[in-house]
């Protein structure tokens, strides 16, 4: 199959089939031997440096988090190798250190259109006759890609195409769902009833807000404190977990943010800065006095809120 990678030690025996299934650790896990691939301090800080951002890896325990750094293999990864190609099975989770790489889904055209595929990619072997292949993502350094595959026990969603020669840090499926998963499982139900809220996403269905709940990162601000300013290029998006935040234009308080409601998408929509400032209200209705968002980076921004992009466009339309 070519979407593993060419790195001999990082083969493993492939699944023969695949099933949809839900994000459930094992109630009685049974600890698997820890891996442990030797690295130089040279390797280990340029693995720290890569995972630095990564939101799957923000919030392990030490423990966890010097776990998944001991399993984790370096991969590097020749200008134009398929190292993911859609409808395989998951075997591995991707960090990029260095690098490109660019996400294609398949679309079905017409026969005369087959013909005039998308720019100069040569498509993987094993896409269908009868497809073109759309671009729909582009990671460079810190991004990552796979996990989906691992975490749902699903066929992978997309093909990953190297646009450049690039460095990958690969971890097995054993051991992101042995750590990463059951992280991820007890994030996702602190906020599962909090998004079932959210009017914004109430057209999903719940394994679609699951998603999202596993790609939120957590933060807290202190009265006054900006969130995001005013002509500053965005890269993220928010959701107000609970307390309050003002809306500033130009110096000037235009509106307020209360829980539920969701801010930050003009700048990722339009790919333009910042509309507004929003900082915390001097004054707040949580227990300890500080506003609490969650955070959706770029990446998963555009992968899992696709849905609903609509609803914000429209919305954004009367700003």
């Amino acid at each position: 199959m070519h979407t593993q990678p060419s790195d001999p030690a990082i083969q493993i025996n492939r699944r023969t089939s695949v099933s949809a299934e839900s994000i459930q650790p094992n109630k009685n896990p049974v600890n698997p031997p820890k891996s442990h691939i030797p690295k130089s301090p040279d390797q280990k800080a340029r693995l720290q440096k890569a995972l630095a951002k990564n939101f799957l890896f923000k919030n392990l325990h030490d423990e966890q988090y010097d776990d998944v750094l001991n399993a984790m293999k370096e991969v590097p990864v020749p200008h134009g190798k398929w190292i993911i190609e859609q409808g395989d099975d998951g075997d591995y989770f991707y960090v990029v250190e260095k690098g490109a790489f660019s996400a294609y889904i398949r679309e079905k055209v017409d026969s005369e259109k087959v013909e005039q595929r998308q720019g100069d990619v040569t498509p993987p072997q094993s896409c269908p006759d009868g497809y073109l292949l759309k671009k729909v993502l582009d990671y460079g350094p810190g991004g990552s890609f796979g996990e989906l595959a691992l975490m749902y026990n699903a066929p992978r969603a997309a093909s990953i195409l190297a646009t450049s020669p690039s460095t990958l840090w690969a971890v097995d499926r054993l051991t992101f769902r042995s750590i990463l998963l059951n992280h991820t499982f007890s994030k996702r139900k602190l906020y599962d009833a909090f998004l079932a809220e959210v009017g914004l996403l109430q057209s999903l269905q719940p394994a679609e807000r699951s998603k999202i709940a596993d790609a939120l990162e957590s933060r807290s601000y202190a009265p006054s404190q900006h969130v995001i300013t005013q002509g500053e290029q965005g890269d993220e998006f928010f959701f107000i977990e609970n307390g309050e935040a003002d809306i500033i234009k130009s110096g000037v308080k235009v509106g307020a943010y209360r829980k539920g409601d969701y801010f930050g998408e003009l700048a990722l929509l339009n790919s333009a800065p910042r509309a507004a400032t929003v900082v915390a209200s001097e004054s707040q209705s949580t227990d300890d006095g500080r506003l609490k968002v969650a955070a959706l980076d770029e990446p998963a921004f555009t992968r899992l809120l696709g849905p609903v992009r609509d609803i914000m466009a429209r919305h954004a339309e009367t700003y």
